[in-house]
């Protein structure tokens, strides 16, 4: 074979490689397994299993796609772990009980909610340090989400009513927005008009106008609504309902319930797929993340993962 057919029969060969490998993944905390699954979302099957701590709960990647940094309750703490070399390169003291873990737009800062301390924990991603706190009003915060400009922090909290809003920049609390009993998934409208908030208690997904703090619905998604996610082209949102074992899609439009998709036992948080596509979610007791197509609103899979699995997140 001449050296000019081999080097393009090699460049064919990583060139495939690369797209392959180029496919979005879905990574999945295993609460009581200790694990994280990572599923390959092109052909919906787990292709590795990493260590994610003792017990991880939250989870955001880093931008670069190298690092998911995971909440671990035992330790009170950030694993971070190596997702090429699938090894945890250690822990980040965030202060007791983390839970729910996101990262900022740019980049710069991962945050999680600490229940106990009733506060959220800024860590710096280029130092790997905690750099500050902020203490909410909220008790037992649960979620904390960036608002698409990087500038506002939001967070829910177990034992509340509120959502409680942070000005980044200025390192405090400064606002509270009324909803409903036990507030948890949060999720904005990609143009960051919107913010949805599912309160467990009262079995309702709240609208709001963020640049007003207002809340302009509410939405009976389902019994214990819980988890929130946003499709990229910001015209639907998806609800878990935890009681019902269900998914409600809401039309952003007109702030109604569109379709209703029946998955496995408790779903909790979810994640969708960068072309809006796929969503997954997390069945807390059915060891299982169920995939759904958005296009039909219709569950297409069920994928086995470990047990009492917390969220997804994909990169």
């Amino acid at each position: 074979m001449n050296r000019g057919l081999a080097g393009i029969l090699a460049a064919g060969v990583m060139t495939w490689a690369a797209q392959a490998w180029a496919a979005p993944f879905a990574y999945v905390p295993n609460e009581k397994s200790g694990t994280l699954s990572m599923i390959d979302t092109a052909t919906d099957v787990v292709v590795k299993t990493l260590p994610g701590g003792e017990r991880p709960r939250g989870i955001a990647i880093s931008l670069d796609g190298r690092y998911a940094y995971v909440s671990d309750e035992p330790k009170s703490a950030l694993a971070v772990v190596d997702l090429d070399a699938g090894k945890v390169n250690g822990f980040i003291d965030l202060g007791e009980s983390p839970e729910g873990v996101s990262i900022s737009p740019d980049g710069k800062y991962v945050v999680a909610a600490v229940e106990l301390s009733n506060s959220v924990a800024f860590v710096d991603t280029d130092s790997g340090k905690r750099v500050f706190s902020v203490v909410v009003k909220g008790k037992n915060p649960e979620h904390a989400e960036f608002a698409p400009d990087g500038k506002w922090l939001v967070a829910s909290a177990e034992e509340a009513n509120k959502v409680d809003v942070v000005d980044v920049g200025e390192k405090k609390e400064v606002d509270q927005i009324q909803v409903g009993n036990r507030p948890r998934g949060m999720a904005f409208t990609p143009d960051g008009k919107y913010l949805y908030v599912a309160c467990e208690l009262a079995s309702k997904t709240y609208a709001i106008d963020w640049p007003n703090r207002k809340v302009i619905a509410e939405i009976s998604t389902g019994k214990f609504s819980n988890g929130v996610t946003m499709h990229p082209n910001g015209k639907r949102v998806y609800v878990s309902n935890g009681k019902d074992a269900t998914v409600a899609v809401v039309d952003v439009a007109t702030n109604s319930v569109i379709a209703t998709i029946p998955v496995g036992k408790r779903p909790w948080n979810m994640a969708i797929t960068p072309d809006g596509k796929k969503l997954y979610v997390a069945n807390g007791r059915s060891n299982s993340v169920s995939v759904i197509d958005t296009e039909t609103n219709k569950k297409i899979k069920d994928i086995e993962v470990g047990e009492r699995p917390w969220g997804v997140v994909i990169r």
